[in-house]
């Protein structure tokens, strides 16, 4: 199930706060992250695959503040105060093979380069820090051949077994999935959701982005 799904994107308000609750829901212990000095941000990682991982989030109280905004909209104040409840599935990115894209229906930001040790990824960026398509519809990274953190991280055993999409604006968010050759449906709905059932060692877990994760 993870073709073309890079990783899940779980915020926090703060890591030492936010990994707890999202190590019980799902029964496992998170692995070591790193910092990124661009974006003033740090996380923790959960392997769901050869080249699929969950990270959780959180600005770094011991990094620089960025002149720019933050990625996954970690700057924006209603995130901030979505988090002050607990961490949150707030996001997906999807890999790509080329960092050649088609005009696409929404704006999923300029390809950025990150390095961290002898990581080496691009990423599409918004400038105002927004997630594309209320987070719906995927930031895109391209490694470009470069080593996957996802092999390096222990396997604790869980895996995505499902995606799920919804958006008021379904169809355009179907449109750019399938210009991306990503192979996701999207569903109509009131409400911008995501929703990813995870199969870990104690039973089938359901994360939403609509809720905090208790």
């Amino acid at each position: 199930m993870n073709r073309n799904l890079d990783h899940l994107v779980l915020a926090a308000e703060a890591l030492e706060a936010g990994s707890p609750p999202v190590e019980r829901v799902l029964g496992v212990r998170l692995a070591a992250g790193g910092q990124h000095a661009r974006m003033g941000t740090h996380n923790r990682l959960l392997r769901l695959g050869e080249r699929a991982y969950l990270e959780v989030i959180a600005i770094d109280p011991e990094g620089s503040p960025p002149p720019h905004r933050r990625w996954f909209g970690l700057d924006d104040p209603g995130t901030r105060t979505r988090l002050d409840d607990g961490p949150q599935l707030v996001h997906w990115v999807a890999a790509v093979e080329t960092t050649e894209l088609p005009e696409l229906p929404f704006d999923v930001g300029r390809w950025e380069q990150f390095q961290r040790g002898d990581l080496s990824w691009q990423l599409t960026v918004r400038s105002d820090g927004a997630l594309p398509g209320d987070g719906v519809v995927p930031s895109l990274i391209c490694w470009g051949g470069a080593a996957h953190p996802a092999a390096r991280l222990p396997d604790a055993g869980v895996t995505l077994q499902h995606l799920e999409l919804e958006h008021p604006r379904a169809t355009d968010v179907q449109r750019q999935l399938d210009l991306l050759g990503l192979p996701y449906r999207c569903s109509a709905s009131g409400v911008p959701r995501i929703t990813v059932h995870l199969r870990t060692p104690a039973g089938t877990r359901t994360l939403h982005s609509t809720g905090p994760i208790r």
